[in-house]
């Protein structure tokens, strides 16, 4: 084991590494997730040095056939990953040795770890990335379908966490819905800029094999190649982005979240979640805790992290290749598998969530959402829009005194307050009415939401 430590690279040096060096050095416990992308990349080097006449056909065929044995030995579970090997690169190099003899040594003409772990992390993200569109996507069609579910029912609208105006239920989800789709316009950048074939770069400086880095591009998949063998092996900038864009979607679950929690509390009474996304108090029977929610919440802050460790990370590296970049991977991981589960999760919720439509409605019926169009009835009455403002705000305070609502004031009581209003239009004033009102391209009017609806599965969970 302990030839094997530095069989790679150890000519140089008289000395085995220190075992806590080795230790705190080797990645293998976590990049090994990079194996079927660095076998895909290593069949596509070695097919093309082949072609291009650097080793040869029965070479090159020994060699892959090898890599094939090794990629099924790793997908049955038996490969022995060694610590002492560092990294999935030298794992499957040695391995492949191992297997058909110093000919797989050949495999790394032309390339080094450098040009490889950043191919491998391309290949990685390109599919993870596309993985959580994929997800985000089913989240979407989840709310939409939720939304025509409960098409007729309205809620609260807030402001600063104080009743504002009443919405379409729909309308609320919908504007979660618009969110994630930006999450998903970020995604398909990320994938545009992680869209870049680094192999061939070489150590830095590129190499002096004839290599075809276009056929090899196009072999794994890429529309496009670095031009520059530096930038190459040191461009992180496609990970910090992923980072980036997982944090916002993360920002827009834990938004939700707190909206699911605070809607099925008992304060608010308006949903209840399915049994199957919550859990109980070992202590108190009664309760139904909303704690996927709230983990979701919670887990936002690591992805976060992880966001700004690399960046740190990153922050005052010099070209070209360095160690510390070595803690792209960790933290890249991590967030790619909480948010694939955060978003499963949120998915599951909101395709089982039940809507109180009784309680909605009585919280509709004791609040005073109708004060703006009371105020907007003034101002088609001739009164300036700040005079008005200021009467209708005279008249929630008494009826908040008078213990009764704005829209059942009497005849009486409005000639307090203004003669140009009359208690019919004050009383017609009904949440559904208010509703119907905000007609305007984007409003919560049942028409504008059909439409809205309309052009969001049009344009947003269409595949074509």
């Amino acid at each position: 084991m302990k030839k094997q430590s530095n069989a790679m690279w150890g000519g140089r040096f008289t000395k085995q590494p220190d075992e806590l060096v080795e230790a705190f050095g080797a990645s293998v416990a976590f990049d090994q997730r990079l194996a079927p992308y660095d076998i895909a990349g290593s069949i596509a080097h070695i097919t093309m040095l082949a072609k291009q006449g650097v080793v040869t056909l029965q070479e090159s065929a020994t060699i892959v056939e090898g890599l094939e044995a090794i990629r099924s030995e790793i997908e049955a579970g038996d490969f022995v990953w060694e610590q002492a090997l560092e990294d999935v690169h030298m794992n499957i190099e040695q391995k492949l040795i191992e297997r058909i003899g110093p000919v797989g040594g050949k495999l790394h003409t032309g390339r080094s770890r450098n040009d490889q772990v950043a191919l491998d992390l391309h290949l990685f993200t390109l599919d993870e990335v596309a993985t959580v569109d994929t997800l985000v996507m089913e989240l979407q069609t989840a709310l939409c379908d939720c939304a025509e579910h409960y098409f007729e029912v309205l809620i609260p609208g807030y402001t600063h966490m104080q009743r504002a105006q009443p919405v379409l239920f729909a309308h609320h989800l919908l504007a979660y819905a618009w969110m994630f789709a930006r999450d998903r316009e970020r995604l398909d950048g990320v994938h545009q800029r992680a869209d870049l074939m680094p192999l061939g770069a070489g150590a830095l400086a590129g190499t002096s094999f004839p290599l075809d880095r276009e056929w090899v591009a196009k072999e794994l998949g890429f529309t496009a190649l670095y031009e520059n063998s530096m930038d190459a092996v040191s461009d992180r900038d496609y990970v910090i982005e992923a980072l980036s864009a997982l944090s916002l979607l993360m920002m827009h679950l834990s938004r939700l979240a707190e909206e699911l929690i605070l809607w099925s509390s008992t304060e608010f009474g308006f949903i209840e979640l399915d049994d199957a996304y919550t859990t109980g108090s070992s202590m108190m029977p009664q309760k139904k805790n909303p704690d996927m929610a709230e983990l979701v919440r919670g887990k936002t802050g690591r992805v976060y992290g992880h966001l700004l460790g690399l960046l740190t990370t990153c922050k005052g590296l010099p070209l070209t290749y360095n160690k510390d970049m070595q803690e792209d991977k960790e933290g890249l991981f991590d967030a790619i598998d909480t948010v694939k589960n955060a978003v499963r999760i949120f998915t599951g919720m909101i395709a089982t969530l039940t809507v109180r439509e009784e309680a909605v409605s009585l919280a509709l019926r004791e609040d005073y959402s109708a004060a703006t169009d009371v105020a907007d009835a003034l101002v088609r009455a001739g009164m300036p829009f700040r005079e008005a403002h200021e009467v209708v705000g005279s008249m929630v305070r008494y009826c908040i005194e008078h213990k009764k609502p704005l829209t059942e004031i009497s005849a009486s009581e409005l000639k307090q307050f203004t003669e140009l209003l009359d208690v019919q239009t004050i009383a017609s004033l009904t949440p559904a009415a208010l509703v119907a009102a905000r007609h305007v391209r984007g409003g919560t009017a049942p028409a504008a939401v059909r439409e809205q609806l309309r052009l969001f599965r049009e344009h947003y969970l269409s595949r074509e």
